[in-house]
């Protein structure tokens, strides 16, 4: 009962409290731009380490040895663990789409919260606070200046799938203006339709540097002549 009187202060429950509250902050980020791992991940990332740590610090006292001699402890033996443990969490957000790889910064963020939850637990109050401003900081800035700065970047190539509909006497006009004006065309073929005789399908498979890739690519399709439809969707493969 000692023990628990001795667990259960202010001190512990404030470094409870600031990892969720700091974990919260972390995930909300990452709730807000669609990632696999939000909020609750997070904050349970960042409480789980803030627990261990305090686990290690408080649940394995010195006991007597010989007399009034007592043993050694180790503190970090148990909080040491979640450095290695959180890889297998992070492990799983990355995933593999052919050669693109996502998820990395996802499995970066919840290490990074695992190191939040840590110093919580230890009190280091002003290391976890500023450690979570940073963070959001690097998340939410460095994702702006790469849409906005670094527009050319491989990160922001994105492949699209076309599907084009034409009259058959402008489908060539129209397949090779694709040539022309799209460099990074991986994919493009040409065939009539087996609906309707006078209508000519071209797809392609391009890769582009664009804010708005979609909404852009489909404007400069609309402008053409014998367009009949138009079907544009991003690829994953």
């Amino acid at each position: 009962m000692e023990v628990l009187t001795d667990f259960f202060n202010w001190n512990v429950i404030l470094r409870i409290i600031s990892a969720v509250v700091l974990g919260f902050a972390v995930g909300l980020e990452r709730e807000m731009t669609n990632k696999y791992a939000g909020l609750r991940t997070n904050i349970l990332v960042c409480l789980g380490a803030c627990v261990f740590t305090l686990i290690s610090i408080y649940g394995f006292p010195m006991v007597s040895v010989t007399g009034d001699e007592y043993g050694t402890r180790d503190t970090a033996r148990v909080a040491a663990q979640v450095v290695t443990g959180i890889g297998f969490i992070g492990g799983g957000t990355v995933l593999r789409h052919g050669a693109t790889v996502f998820g990395l910064t996802t499995a970066a963020t919840l290490w990074m919260s695992a190191s939040i939850g840590m110093a919580c637990g230890a009190g280091l109050y002003g290391i976890a606070v500023m450690s979570t401003v940073i963070a959001i900081l690097i998340l939410v800035s460095v994702r702006f200046f790469e849409k906005n700065i670094l527009v050319s970047s491989t990160k922001n190539l994105k492949r699209l799938k076309v599907n084009i509909a034409c009259m058959n006497d402008k489908s060539n006009e129209i397949y090779d203006y694709m040539v022309e004006h799209y460099p990074q065309l991986r994919e493009i073929s040409k065939k009539l339709s087996k609906s309707d005789e006078n209508i000519s399908k071209i797809s392609a498979i391009i890769d582009v540097n664009a804010r708005k890739p979609i909404q852009d690519m489909y404007k400069k399709l609309q402008k053409l002549d014998g367009i009949d439809s138009i079907s544009i969707q991003e690829s994953v493969e």
